[in-house]
């Protein structure tokens, strides 16, 4: 892996620090330091902005717009208008000025400046000293974090200390002018709002008419005086103070942003509402609702904490990848889903793809069932889109979109859209993993059932029988390599495509004398005809598999394509995307992610260790991960096959890939899918975990570098706490629920604890 670390972060193991400010790396830490709570999110930007790169984004789940001008496409099954999460209020904007002199850190001089993003309470500080005239010294402290509990309400802090006296202006801004990519505002105002202390605005989007309202109350520990200006989609509260030297002034900013998506609510219950909520978060205050932050993160902490004892650098990482997969989803409705950014930045436009299915899913399956389920609920909820999709596609059935907020395909590139089954075959498998962890037969049967048949479905009308008939397959797709399409008999398309025919028509057998069932047949319009065609084509799908060698082929003609040797790309290449002409980047054998040995994850206990190996061993050298969803698989499985350094380094890559922006791109916003990968990686992957099958393995190892580490998960109820030592493995049921699990290779049920001495 030709890929390296850029640092310039403090090693900590519950903080991320920034000492000295980084101007090369601002757009780097506005994204490392960004803040979400599901419903809204912000970047790390300078409140006071400055002439400085800066992307100011705050961002509102599933608020999202259509581009303005279709993509100029005649064909079928192309999207010709996109659509994305915009850029929204900005609520944080602030401008200071000391003795007539603005702060700007791009002309003004400042020392002793520190960053600090704290994950025990989503608290982010900011603070130097302002040097002003070489006379005159001022401390600046900027705080800020959102509520998780109140997801619609955030905070800002500043405090002021001047070394002598001196006139302090500032002006506190709501402005909905906001610039998305460079260029576009996507919103119209709508109403002004000013009541004794709190002003705002409400403002909607261009085309689909959501509404958000951002409310402000302000409270400031020294009289000033006030003046508040109304203007287009802005709204400026602007004071004066004087300040003796050593005087503390402290401004302390309430804010509630109310987003309606329901047009038939009325402007006055909008205004009720955030007019309720701004108040009661300012009768609360600042400190006690930071409190109630600190209590949040506590329990979630209590839960799913993952310790490293011997490597502080991925203690750290792994930390601060569960603080933002927190951050940004935690089950707060079924209309969310998860962004390939999260709530972090522009780039992928907000959109949900396969990701959440194969990497995000088992997280929420180990610490919060509810949220588990809302991601599934979503993709129910969307599948009268998913049938749309296939029937533009000229299929029948369901076809997920690659990429989506509101459930309709936003791809507009074909080579993506129309190509790429994975998405479709992900939320069977999300089905599958979720029903055979939990049990869930009523969701099975109100919801699953419908959609894998409609799945089922699709599959068999987009997959072809070869002209002999002889094996089904899937002609001119892309699987999870995005550096190979149009390739005929991709071996993971046709593996997943099968186990979701084999998984479909077993439900179908064993519910068949259910209400639920006859009325998910009913609905689908599948009949015993339908059923026996999906039979056929498992059994005669097409799989690239030498007995000898015990290789896959990644598809048709994969074995027979030019040799690259990764390790002679330089680093200044990365990514590719941005370095090489596009026909270049298809025509050789380096694969951008793994595709065979994802299935070999996905279905991990259906393939024997030397299966695993031969494949790992094959594909690993031509991978050069330029997907986040990479390393993480290949941690998993080095680790199973006993090879130890290499699982470490693509762990430390997985947890550390924006906090040291291996692929330098963190500038965009966050790879949430490496964020969830990591915690994947150390469960699934040192820790051994397997959940394909009918009981719950585990097989934990432990790294050379490490002296311990420790795991939480919620299985059926109970509280686990998993310990791994040099001597060997502890598991602590914390709950006492019995429990039922196998750990190298044998069986134990777990009532108190378990201590299995030289196992490890």
């Amino acid at each position: 892996m030709s890929k390296v670390a850029t640092t310039y972060l403090e090693v900590h193991p519950w903080l991320v620090i920034e000492k000295g400010y980084h101007e090369e790396r601002t757009l780097v830490s506005e994204s490392i330091f960004s803040l979400a709570n599901e419903y809204q999110g912000v970047r790390g930007f300078f409140d006071e902005g400055g002439n400085i790169p800066t992307l100011r984004g705050t961002y509102f789940n599933g608020v999202y717009e259509y581009a303005k001008e279709d993509t100029p496409i005649s064909y079928k099954g192309i999207i010709k208008r996109t659509h994305f999460m915009i850029n929204s209020v900005d609520y944080l904007k602030t401008m200071i000025k000391i003795n007539g002199q603005i702060l700007d850190l791009k002309s003004s001089t400042v020392n002793n400046f520190i960053r600090e993003l704290d994950l025990r309470s989503g608290l982010l500080t900011r603070e130097f000293d302002w040097i002003i005239n070489n006379n005159l010294s001022v401390k600046i402290r900027f705080e800020r974090f959102l509520s998780m509990n109140d997801c619609t309400r955030a905070f800002q802090r500043i405090t002021i200390i001047p070394t002598s006296s001196c006139q302090c202006d500032f002006k506190l801004s709501l402005d909905s002018n906001v610039i998305h990519w460079g260029k576009d505002c996507y919103w119209n105002g709508l109403t002004n709002y000013q009541n004794d202390d709190v002003i705002g605005i409400m403002n909607e989007t261009l085309t689909t008419k959501q509404r958000l309202l951002s409310l402000m109350k302000v409270d400031i520990n020294k009289g000033t005086n006030k003046k508040i200006e109304f203007s287009d989609m802005r709204v400026d509260l602007e004071c004066a103070v004087n300040l003796n030297a050593n005087e503390e002034l402290v401004i302390t900013r309430y804010v509630s942003n109310i987003v309606e998506k329901d047009p038939s609510i009325d402007i006055d219950s909008i205004f009720n509402k955030g007019l309720k909520d701004v108040l009661e978060s300012f009768i609360l205050g600042f400190e006690k609702q930071l409190d109630s932050n600190i209590k949040y993160w506590d329990n979630i902490w209590n839960k799913s904490d993952i310790e490293i004892v011997g490597d502080d650098l991925n203690q750290q990482g792994i930390r601060y990848c569960i603080f933002q997969l927190e951050q940004t989803y935690h089950g707060y409705s079924s209309t969310n889903n998860i962004g390939a950014k999260g709530l972090t930045g522009e780039a992928y436009s907000g959109h949900a793809f396969w990701d959440t299915e194969t990497y995000c899913l088992p997280y929420y399956l180990f610490n919060n069932l509810e949220a588990a389920k809302n991601l599934l609920m979503y993709r129910y909820n969307t599948l009268p889109q998913a049938r749309l999709r296939a029937k533009e596609l000229d299929c029948d059935g369901a076809c997920y979109p690659i990429a989506t907020l509101n459930g309709y395909e936003a791809c507009n590139l074909w080579q993506h859209a129309s190509l790429q089954i994975q998405p479709t075959t992900a939320v069977a498998y999300a089905i599958y993993h979720y029903v055979n962890f939990t049990k869930d037969v009523d969701f099975l049967l109100k919801y699953g059932l419908e959609m894998l048949l409609e799945i089922s479905k699709f599959l068999l009308s987009r997959g072809q029988w070869n002209p002999s008939h002889t094996h089904f397959s899937y002609y001119c797709v892309m699987g999870p390599d995005e550096f190979q399409m149009m390739v005929n008999h991709n071996t993971y398309t046709n593996y997943m495509a099968k186990r979701t025919f084999d998984y479909t028509l077993e439900l179908i057998s064993k519910y068949k004398d259910t209400k639920e069932c006859q009325r998910a047949l009913r609905l689908t319009k599948t009949d015993d005809k339908m059923l026996e065609s999906y039979k056929n084509a498992s059994e005669k799908m097409y799989i690239l598999y030498n007995e000898k060698t015990k290789l896959f082929e990644q598809h048709d003609g994969y074995f027979d394509l030019p040799h690259i040797d990764i390790k002679t790309i330089p680093v200044t290449d990365f990514p590719l995307y941005s370095h090489w002409s596009y026909d270049r980047i298809y025509r050789n054998d380096i694969i951008k992610q793994p595709d065979v040995l994802m299935f070999l994850f996905l279905y991990n206990q259906s393939f024997s260790l030397d299966i695993k190996k031969a494949n790992y061993e094959f594909y690993e050298p031509r991978c050069i991960h330029e997907s986040s969803l990479s390393p993480s698989i290949h941690s998993i499985l080095a680790s199973e096959l006993g090879k130890d350094e290499e699982a470490l380094k693509f762990f430390g890559f997985s947890t550390r890939m924006d906090l040291d922006d291996y692929n330098r791109n963190t500038n965009e916003g966050l790879h949430l899918t490496s964020i969830f990968a990591a915690w994947v990686t150390i469960v699934y992957g040192f820790g051994g975990l397997r959940s394909d099958g009918e009981i719950l393995t585990l097989n934990p190892r432990l790294p050379s570098i490490w002296e311990k580490y420790s795991f939480n998960i919620t299985y059926q109820g109970a509280k686990l706490k998993f310990l791994i030592y040099k001597e060997g493995v502890e598991v602590i049921n914390q709950t006492k629920i019995p429990i039922k699990l196998k750990i190298y290779n044998k069986e134990y049920e777990i009532v108190d604890n378990l201590n299995l001495k030289g196992e490890l």
